[in-house]
């Protein structure tokens, strides 16, 4: 199993009414549970790991969830709030304002015995739930209790918003990498964590420090792939219809998770050894279920059913 640990949430994206007023429509999200959803409905056996309400919106988090068949029997219900996020487009970009006091997801804790790792591939870790100090004490508290047997995967998806303190935010990011074994983010993200230093020597870095796979992603301009290995790789993305660009990053961290799994690279060691030509699977394989993520609302991530015939082409 892969689990996916983090921030579980509803956005509430805009939208038109059947008269033509503006409105906002609630749709489940939250970049981690965004993660399981995609990795579960191309048909890999996933979990999430986090905090999630049992109000209306967190009966709604987990009925999507499930529906998805993404396992929730790590994750903690309880009475607190579910964390509600107000998106507003400008440009390709979408743009948050968070409601996120005392919520369930930031509440929290992980529960040491509560996870059998011999059992897990990899968790993936990041976003939200990292910027304030209790949900990243509890995720470094995770990966620690995981003794290094287990791959793990790291995100930052940034939201300069919520971050009161840049330099401590940052100081923490670099700390999850270092714990990571596989690291993307987009392009923006690295912007802000790292100014306009160049991408290929900051991997080279990471990787030098016991990374095993660098990912940034560009949006429309494809991604970047550097492995200790395999060398440097760039994929294209397909064009398409852009409808929403809600959800692509999580779909893309899913798509490649699950095509590691699929080629047997997700374990730390396999992961430290595959070739070339499975990077470049790996990553045209995410950029394509990204794009599809892209061509309708929300995070809808696709199934297998709609990506079989892309990973045979690639293979």
């Amino acid at each position: 199993m892969i689990l996916s640990c983090g921030d579980a949430l509803i956005d509430f994206v805009p939208a038109r009414s059947a008269d033509g007023r503006d409105v906002l429509r609630p749709v489940v999200g939250g970049s981690c549970l965004n993660v399981a959803v995609g990795l579960a409905r191309l048909g890999a056996p996933t979990g999430f790991v986090g905090g999630i309400s049992t109000d209306l919106f967190g009966t709604m988090i987990a009925a999507h969830a499930q529906g998805s068949d993404v396992d929730l029997a790590y994750a903690i219900r309880s009475p607190d709030q579910t964390t509600l996020a107000f998106v507003r487009h400008v440009g390709n970009e979408a743009q948050y304002a968070f409601y996120d006091a005392e919520t369930a997801a930031r509440k929290w804790a992980f529960r040491p015995g509560s996870i059998p790792f011999a059992d897990i591939d990899a968790i993936h870790v990041g976003s939200t739930t990292l910027i304030h100090e209790q949900g990243a004490r509890e995720t470094r508290a995770l990966i620690a209790a995981t003794q290094g047997a287990v791959t793990i995967s790291f995100d930052p998806n940034c939201r300069p918003n919520l971050v009161t303190d840049k330099a401590a935010y940052i100081a923490g990011m670099d700390g999850f990498a270092a714990t990571a074994d596989l690291i993307k983010m987009s392009d923006v993200d690295f912007d802000y964590l790292h100014g306009h230093d160049d991408y290929a020597a900051r991997a080279a870095a990471l990787l030098a420090r016991g990374t095993s796979l660098v990912v940034v992603t560009r949006g429309p301009k494809g991604a970047l792939g550097w492995h200790a290995q395999a060398g440097a790789v760039e994929v294209a993305v397909p064009k398409v219809n852009v409808v929403d660009t809600i959800g692509a990053g999580d779909t893309f961290q899913a798509g490649m998770l699950f095509a590691l799994r699929k080629l047997g690279r997700i374990g730390r060691e396999a992961l430290q050894g595959f070739s070339q030509a499975e990077l470049r699977q790996v990553l045209a394989f995410a950029a394509a279920c990204a794009a599809v993520t892209c061509t309708r609302e929300g995070a809808d991530p696709p199934r297998w059913s709609e990506m079989a015939a892309t990973w045979d082409r690639l293979g």
